[in-house]
């Protein structure tokens, strides 16, 4: 058998019949690998397959909120996933986050639902609609 295999380029090894009656041949792979992965990390909770709680993002969102108005931060627009949107206007009309948030600061903040925000992502925007980096 080591005859036979001396002209492939493989690296290889003919190991010794065992006490079952079988040869075994190994021998190195020349070709490139077949299955490449081609996945990618979810931007939304970085591979972990969990994401934070609703009621932990409206938390952070009121605070980041509360920062803005207390910096002099007037006619704000928040853009969240149509999913929060929802959560966060949801109930009767004086009852809502967004009635609730502008009871205690004393400012109202427009909200708009965009379905190219993954659920946790938010951003806040100033009257002339630029970003304001948190």
């Amino acid at each position: 058998m080591e005859e036979f295999m001396e002209p492939d380029r493989a690296k290889h090894a003919v190991l010794p019949i065992s006490k079952f009656g079988i040869m075994q041949i190994t021998r190195q792979r020349m070709k490139p690998e077949m299955s490449i992965n081609t996945q990618e990390v979810c931007p939304s909770c970085n591979g972990t397959g969990k994401i934070s709680s609703s009621l932990l993002l409206e938390d952070e969102i009121e605070k980041n909120l509360t920062y803005l108005v207390t910096h002099q931060h007037k006619n704000l627009k928040l853009v969240v996933n149509p999913i929060m949107y929802a959560y966060l206007t949801k109930g009767w009309p004086w009852k809502t986050r967004m009635a609730l948030w502008k009871k205690k600061l004393g400012q109202k903040t427009r909200i708009e639902a965009d379905t190219n925000y993954h659920l946790t992502e938010y951003k806040f925007f100033d009257q002339h609609d630029e970003e304001i980096k948190l």
